[in-house]
């Protein structure tokens, strides 16, 4: 794996981005990869901002994951800074080969090094594989999740 770039997403690799958020039967109910306008004017507002990181890993210019990291100061936790971790995705034919757990090393890393003291993520409850995934690298399912659509 030492070919592998873990680096900022650009314009360019939107549509490759966009690819994988769909490439799975939850993304394919909500992604639109024939129309990237909505996701032209999201990544402008993810770039603009200093606490999104939208990365991307490359394998000889392929991109072939993604995820984004959000920096949150707070005042809980006796004023601490969280990570979140968000729209991980690995290319299908990457899948199974530890691409997934250097993506999350790198968002760990780079949470640290942003001053943070916790790195948190949410999973569907239906993605079961995921969740004993994230279990192995040492997260803890401590909460409950809810969402409200608008």
């Amino acid at each position: 794996m030492s070919d592998l770039e873990i680096r900022p997403a650009a314009l360019v690799d939107l549509p490759a981005i966009v690819a994988m958020l769909a490439d799975d039967p939850l993304g394919a109910q909500r992604e639109s990869p024939d129309d990237l306008t909505p996701y032209h004017a999201a990544f402008r507002r993810l770039a603009d901002d200093p606490n999104q990181h939208l990365v991307v890993a490359a394998r000889e210019e392929r991109v072939v994951g993604t995820l984004q990291l959000t920096v949150v100061p707070g005042l809980s936790r006796r004023g601490a800074t969280r990570s979140i971790v968000e729209a991980i995705r690995i290319h299908a034919d990457e899948r199974g080969g530890g691409l997934g757990t250097q993506l999350i090393q790198w968002a760990v890393d780079e949470s640290r090094r942003q001053g943070c003291q916790l790195v948190q993520l949410t999973s569907d409850a239906s993605r079961t594989d995921a969740h004993r995934f994230y279990e192995r690298l040492g997260f803890t399912a401590s909460h409950v999740g809810f969402k409200l659509t608008l």
